[in-house]
């Protein structure tokens, strides 16, 4: 008498797609699509551009030495630095100024000091009677040093190649804010200087985040 087995058939009934040993009615998972995520930053890098490009037009007139800027003014900077923390996310996913340890740390670094940028950016609208303390003047020096991290940033991704098209060189234009505004800061007027701050958001950052947006495609190599 001899002993025999059969092994067993295999299962018809799984849901096409359905990945194997997952438990029955699950489905398949699918990994998250990340044009997605490149439009999500495109679309709040705009509104935060466009945001702060109508509050500089709002606010020509007023004397920076009063700090008399309205709540929707300092509102309108903070979304400008969130759409930049979106962007830098964006850069990070797509690895867009390269593959290395170093590159994608420079990504890291600009987020932190956003992330402090913001922390000043909060205290303004919230609490403006802390401005002159000596913790927060050294907090601010946070805004322009990430406004100086984001111009190299720009160089980087037109360096690494890594974005193709629109998206591989606007973000050096419309990462030259600060290398534009400074001067022109340290030279004109106040109404000048708000003409040239909106038109140069909505010419750069606001037009870059509608190239990610209409054209995340350009960001996968």
């Amino acid at each position: 008498m001899s002993l025999s087995t059969t092994p067993s058939s295999a299962r018809t009934d799984a849901a096409p797609g359905a990945v194997p040993g997952s438990a029955p009615g699950t489905g398949p998972r699918h990994a998250p699509d990340p044009s997605r995520l490149v439009r999500l930053g495109g679309l709040a890098t705009t509104a935060g551009a466009v945001a702060w490009a109508a509050g500089l037009l709002a606010t020509a007139d007023v004397d920076p030495a009063t700090d008399a800027y309205p709540l929707a003014y300092k509102a309108a900077t903070l979304l400008f630095q969130l759409g930049l923390v979106a962007l830098v996310a964006v850069q990070l996913r797509t690895r867009a100024t390269g593959t290395g340890r170093l590159a994608r740390g420079c990504l890291h670094a600009e987020h932190v000091l956003l992330g402090l940028a913001i922390g000043s950016s909060v205290q303004w609208l919230v609490a403006p009677g802390l401005t002159d303390e000596p913790f927060f003047v050294a907090l601010d020096l946070c805004w322009p040093l990430s406004m100086l991290g984001m111009a190299a940033i720009g160089v980087r991704i037109a360096v690494a190649g890594r974005w193709r098209g629109a998206a591989r060189v606007w973000p050096a234009l419309a990462e030259t804010w600060a290398l534009v505004m400074f001067p022109v800061a340290a030279v004109a007027g106040a109404t000048t200087e708000s003409l040239v701050g909106a038109g140069h958001l909505v010419l750069g950052y606001g037009v870059l985040g509608l190239v990610l947006a209409t054209r995340p495609e350009l960001t996968r190599r």
